[in-house]
């Protein structure tokens, strides 16, 4: 489930409806928004299956006039560490002019018949500011197939800071609908800022 929105009662709102651990993950949020305006928002709810269990994980995302934040909270079963069931709650404030890229990826059916406007099945939206790269490497090799020679490595660096998947069969066709409006707020609310990185 997808919320999206643009003020500060409904982000409230929006967590609130999520269902989630709403006091726990509204506090965080307030927190870190602090007294800024809300521009935009998007809160996520997803289910995975670990195993035997069943986990649920939100992600809040915010945008103010300066900043992005992103709030995770997770579900833990109790362990070794707790007796008892546990939640974790991050938030990270990201200043607009460090973000490096806003990644959008649209995975389109029948794209042969597509028309303008037509919603995507699925989108992925991956937002880099350098705190976590992916780098994947490979051996090298040069043209010639009997060589045996090192040549090292080849490979590249990704920013994968955070990859959120949404999609229309798992998430409703208003949680796509909601993702494209909050990935199109950042890009703009990123285009538009002249900070240097």
């Amino acid at each position: 489930m997808a919320k999206t929105g643009t003020t500060t009662q409904g982000l409230r709102a929006a967590i609130e409806r999520s269902g989630y651990y709403p006091t726990l993950v509204g506090e965080a949020v307030q927190a870190a928004v602090g007294g800024e305006p809300v521009v935009s928002y998007l809160v996520h709810q997803e289910t995975t299956f670990d195993a035997n269990e069943v986990r649920r994980h939100v992600t809040v995302l915010v945008l103010t006039g300066t900043r992005f934040i992103v709030s995770h909270t997770d579900e833990q079963a109790a362990d070794a560490t707790s007796p008892s069931p546990y939640a974790t709650t991050s938030t990270e404030s990201v200043k607009l002019g460090r973000i490096s890229s806003v990644v959008l990826s649209r995975v389109v059916a029948n794209p042969e018949s597509y028309t303008p406007g037509q919603l995507p099945r699925e989108v992925v939206l991956t937002i880099g500011w350098g705190a976590v790269a992916r780098l994947d490497l490979e051996p090298a090799a040069c043209g010639d197939p009997n060589c045996e020679a090192d040549h090292g490595y080849t490979g590249s660096s990704t920013a994968d800071d955070l990859s959120l998947r949404v999609s229309e069969a798992g998430d409703g066709p208003d949680s796509v609908r909601e993702t494209l409006a909050f990935a199109q707020a950042l890009s703009e609310a990123t285009a538009a800022t002249t900070t240097p990185r």
